[in-house]
């Protein structure tokens, strides 16, 4: 839509940054004050002012070191084409990382979980729900800063407690999500999701047919990660499983608990955190589970050989 070296308002195209479902994406220079920005073009120009600044009004009100910033919102005179004024961040998406690596250390899939939980948590303080966390939407800085991106799909929720469409993407999706049930701890899912891909490269769930998918994340069963890749911490792969629980009861109800439940991870070091796992599995064999007949079903006494109730052999 925009060339080079155009001129939209005091804003100088220099390049074109990314194209997707929504909108167009830019690089452009601030002539006031030699500033690069970024510019999204929506691509549905034909709304109403008020459905095009949606974006804009949403984002806002948001300040975080973790979230890419809006600067302001305006239409050209000349043409009339609504554009948002976004924060640049020069670096790559966790995708073109994850494409080019396959996956990443554990220490740093934590850092780089711990900030987008960061971010999280702080929109939906704030009533905002993502509804399309992914590694695309999460931009890289130069200096290894993770800053979530594109709201073009979030929600404000006040007094609905969730989203009622089922736009986003597939394979990030929860369950409550293709039901058209969108929440909080959706976003909380979709975070389980990116580490996952993180820390194995691959994704959980993935079709080229998306009811397959869904289909695939209803039954929830996918292989922990820990298992795909053995250099990956049981205990991280428990926070990653908790995160991608299929029922809400099991997952993280916050993702203010999900950050703490990470920073708990990075604070303790790994040697500690095998040791408490050999304590763990020690405990567990010098406790006795309690046992019951395969017959009757009643409990048995302690190492029984024959039920005390029906007499069968055990």
């Amino acid at each position: 839509m925009f060339l080079k070296d155009q001129l939209i308002g005091k804003y100088r195209v220099q390049k074109a940054l990314g194209n997707g479902g929504f909108g167009a994406v830019y690089l452009a220079e601030d002539t006031m004050i030699g500033k690069l920005v970024a510019l999204k073009v929506p691509h549905k120009q034909n709304q109403d002012q008020s459905e095009l600044a949606a974006e804009a009004k949403l984002m806002a009100p948001l300040s975080h070191p973790n979230i890419v910033s809006v600067l302001t919102a305006d239409q050209d005179n000349e043409s009339g084409v609504f554009f948002i004024v976004m924060e640049y961040v020069e670096g790559e998406s966790l995708a073109d990382l994850l494409t080019r690596e396959g996956n990443i250390s554990e220490a740093q899939a934590v850092t780089w979980a711990m900030q987008v939980c960061s971010a999280v948590a702080y929109a939906h303080k704030h009533n905002v729900i993502h509804r399309d966390l992914r590694p695309s939407n999460v931009l890289l800085t130069k200096d290894k800063i993770a800053k979530v991106v594109d709201f073009s799909i979030s929600r404000l929720l006040e007094k609905e407690s969730y989203a009622s469409t089922k736009i986003g993407s597939p394979p990030y999706m929860a369950p409550e999500h293709f039901q058209g049930r969108a929440t909080y701890a959706s976003d909380i899912y979709s975070m389980g999701v990116m580490m996952y891909e993180m820390v194995t490269g691959v994704l959980p769930f993935f079709d080229l047919n998306p009811s397959r998918i869904e289909e695939m994340v209803a039954l929830g069963r996918f292989t922990p990660p820990n298992l795909k890749n053995r250099s990956v911490s049981k205990e991280l792969s428990d926070i990653i499983v908790k995160a991608m629980a299929r029922d809400l009861s099991q997952r993280y109800h916050a993702a203010d608990e999900l950050l703490s439940e990470l920073k708990h991870l990075r604070a303790t070091p790994q040697k500690q955190r095998e040791l408490n796992d050999i304590r763990a599995r020690i405990a567990a064999r010098e406790t006795p589970k309690e046992s019951f007949c395969f017959n009757c079903r009643r409990p048995l006494p302690k190492r029984a050989i024959t039920c005390p109730f029906c007499g069968q052999k055990q």
